[in-house]
Formats: C-alpha cells, structure tokens, sequence
C-alpha cells in the first residue's frame, strides 16, 4: 500500500466516517446480551399479574431482534434521496440524531416499565444503521485516492467488527450484560453518536459532492489539498470534471431507472449477488450459534470462544484492507466464498461425529476459518464496490439498491433462525446440518458463478 497519498488529515476524515460503521456493528451484536434477563416477563407479570407464555415471550423478542432489519432496509433506500439533497457529510451529521433518540428510548425502556419502547428503539436504530452503511461507504470512496480507494473500502467492514467486538465484551455479564444494567448497554449507542457529531464539522464535504453537485470547483479544490497534502490535484479535479462531463449526457438516474436502463443492467446485477453471497453465505448463522457449537466442544466458557471468533473477525478484515489492492477484489471475493463453503463442510461432518473427541475441536477450527474467509472478500468488498460500479449519476440509487437486497437478506436468515428455533422443528445438531448445508451449496454456486 503507497503512503504519499496517505496524511494525517485524510485518516481523520476517514476515521470519523467509519464510526457509524462502528454504531452498525455495535448495534448488531449488542441485543445478544439482554436475551436472558428477565425484563419482559416482569413487564408483562406487573400489566396482567400473570407471567408471559413461552411462546409469547418468543414471539416478542423475536420483533425486537427483527424490526432492526425492517428500519434498515426503509433506511438503506433513503440514503440516496438524503446524500444528494444535504450532502454525505451533512447527511451523517443529521442521522445522528437517529442514535440519540433509540439511545434515549431503549435506555429508559426499565424505568417506564416498557418493553414497547425497546423495540421502537431497535427500529430507530435500524433506521440510523441502514442509512449509515450507504453514506460511510460513499464518503469514504469519494474522499479516499484513487489508487487506494479499495484497501479504504474495507475500512467499513473493519469498523462493522469492531463494533461487533465491543459489543461482545460490554455484554459480558461482569460488565453491563447484567440484568441491571443491560439498558446502559443499549443506550450506550449515543456515545459514538454524540462523537462523531463533534468531528465531522471538522472534515471536509466529499470533493465530487462539491464539485459534481455543487458545482463548486474552488472548494472542492481546497477540500481535495487538505486531503491529499499537496498543493497539485489537477489529476483528481481533472477525473472529476470527466465524471462531470459524462453526467451531463445523462439525467439523474432514479431507482426505476437503474432497473429499466440496459447500461447499468450487469452491474446492477453484480452489486446485488455480492450482497446477497455475503448474507446467505452463512456467517449470521455462524455467529448466532457459535455459543452452541464451542459448547458441544467442552469449552467451558463458551462466550469467551465466542468473543475469540470476533477477534479473528477483526484481524482478518485487517488482512484484507492490506490484500484488496494487490489481489484484487475478484479473486479475494471467490477465494473467501470458497474458503467458506470448505470450512462450512468441515463443520457439518464435525458436528454430525461429534461423539469423537477430536472432530468437536475441528467445528471449533472450522467456525474461526470460516469467519476468517468471511472477513477476506465476502466481507468487506460487497459495502465498497457498488460505489466503484457506478458513476456519480447513478451511484446514491444503486447504493440504496444494493443496501436494501443487504437488509433483506438479513432479515430473511433471521427470521429463518427463528422460525426454526420457536417450532423447534428439528435438533439442534440438524439445524446445522440444514442451515450449512443451504450455505455450503449457495457458496459453491457464487464462488463458480460470480461476475466480478
């Protein structure tokens, strides 16, 4: 990776960016922690004086882990509409005050004796996290140099596992994932929130906003020196005006037009398969049931092999950001695809012989492989490379595109987890053996099929 492009200036832009990217990892990991405190019976014991049904108290948890996905996917499909009409810095400044108010919401959820409240929270923050993993990767492509706008576009990803990360460890119960204090837990979203809100002011409005959409060369100008260190960006005004050139020979795309237009019809389709290989592909899967799987091993704290796998999560992001350049966002792509669906083979044949010492140390060796091959290509690439796919025109619609197939897809493993899970159709060894067998197939169709 080149460092003449890299100042102090662009890191901090970019740094700031990527909180929200932390708010969505964070977010998506932290509802783990209240699951088994005792909230919503005592709420429902103390309106009707009866404890709540098994089923019920299913069904509403099962609202407030999945109502998260239903506000990003409304949130997703907002993000052009809003970084085009206030622009990407202006837009996470105002979508903040998202945060605050789930924050608000589900941290006085106990006091006001209402379970409601959280999840109208969860909504909220689902709204604010679908709006975010639209506007963080579009900044930081459109601020980021050319030659290292890929190894930047997995900054996103790398900030979506750190969150996940902390997420892991402030929900431990010796820290806030104790019944008293799991709604400090959830509100505690405000905090990145409130931080970011004081150092964007101090970054500058994406250069191709300003220039292509403004058309306000001399600040975009001065934004573009700032970032890149240097007095000479003829080369990246230059690009620009090119990109500008080629817009004015063409409308500004909506999303029905992205659909109907011949022209964006491949890449379209490019940008929604990665985001569906990269949900279906199994890793939600692998994260929600690797508590279980560390379990059947003998590990006799689980959740700490849990938080290991996040740490393995991490690294390997970190890997990628260095790799996307000189491998190449196909190759990472395929290789992590078709890393998964081996590790994913090797997890079902450990868990169906599991009664062998060995093969529940190899389902533990397969969950940290297939997280690691997750976090090569499948992770990181699909948030970046629609805005590498599309020119300005068109980008903000095929962002929220591709962000809503995301959500969707998302939803739907959820849902599917839970659906299984509440009829408690099978054993739970079975439902590793349906669940990866589904993801082991899907894998294998993208790793031959994929376009890129």
């Amino acid at each position: 990776m080149g460092t003449s492009w890299l100042t102090g200036y662009l890191l901090f832009s970019l740094s700031t960016a990527v909180i929200g990217s932390l708010q969505f990892g964070y977010n998506t990991g932290v509802i783990n922690a209240p699951e088994q405190v005792p909230f919503f019976n005592d709420t429902w014991m103390e309106r009707y004086k009866e404890p709540i049904s098994q089923g019920v108290c299913t069904i509403v948890w099962s609202i407030t882990v999945a109502i998260f996905s239903v506000g990003g996917m409304v949130g997703s499909f907002s993000v052009g509409v809003m970084a085009d009409r206030f622009g990407r810095r202006r837009s996470m400044f105002l979508v903040n005050s998202l945060a605050a108010i789930s924050g608000l919401l589900m941290g006085f959820s106990t006091m006001c004796s209402s379970y409601e409240m959280v999840i109208a929270g969860r909504l909220v923050i689902g709204l604010f996290c679908g709006l975010f993993t639209g506007l963080t990767p579009m900044y930081v492509g459109e601020v980021s140099p050319t030659p290292l706008r890929g190894a930047f576009g997995t900054l996103h990803q790398l900030g979506v596992v750190v969150g996940i990360l902390i997420a892991q460890i402030f929900g431990l119960e010796v820290l806030l994932g104790s019944a008293k204090l799991w709604p400090l837990l959830l509100a505690l979203t405000v905090a990145p929130a409130v931080l970011q809100c004081i150092l964007l002011p101090f970054c500058p409005e994406s250069p191709r906003f300003l220039l292509i959409n403004l058309k306000q060369e001399e600040q975009a100008r001065k934004a573009l020196v700032r970032l890149r260190g240097t007095e000479d960006v003829s080369k990246d005004l230059q690009e620009m005006k090119e990109e500008s050139a080629k817009m004015a020979l063409e409308k500004k795309v909506t999303i029905p037009e992205l659909f109907r237009s011949a022209a964006y019809r491949q890449p379209l389709l490019i940008a929604i398969m990665l985001q569906l290989s990269q949900q279906l592909s199994g890793i939600n899967a692998v994260f929600y049931y690797s508590t279980g799987i560390f379990d059947s091993a003998g590990v006799k704290q689980p959740i700490y092999a849990t938080i290991g796998a996040g740490v393995v999560n991490t690294i390997f992001t970190v890997v990628s950001l260095f790799l996307v350049e000189k491998a190449g966002r196909r190759s990472l792509h395929l290789l992590g695809l078709g890393g998964m669906a081996v590790s994913a083979l090797i997890m079902t044949v450990s868990l169906l012989m599991k009664h062998i010492p060995a093969m529940s140390y190899m389902a533990i060796t397969a969950v940290m492989l297939f997280v690691a091959m997750f976090e090569m290509g499948p992770g990181p690439i699909p948030w970046f490379i629609v805005a590498e796919l599309f020119s300005q025109g068109p980008r903000p619609a095929a962002m929220a595109v591709a962000g809503c197939c995301n959500w969707t897809a998302n939803f739907l493993v959820g849902i599917i987890l839970v659906f299984i899970s509440f009829f408690s159709l099978c054993p739970l060894i079975f439902i590793y053996r349906i669940l990866f067998g589904f993801f082991l197939t899907f894998g294998y169709l993208m790793f031959c099929f994929d376009p890129i």
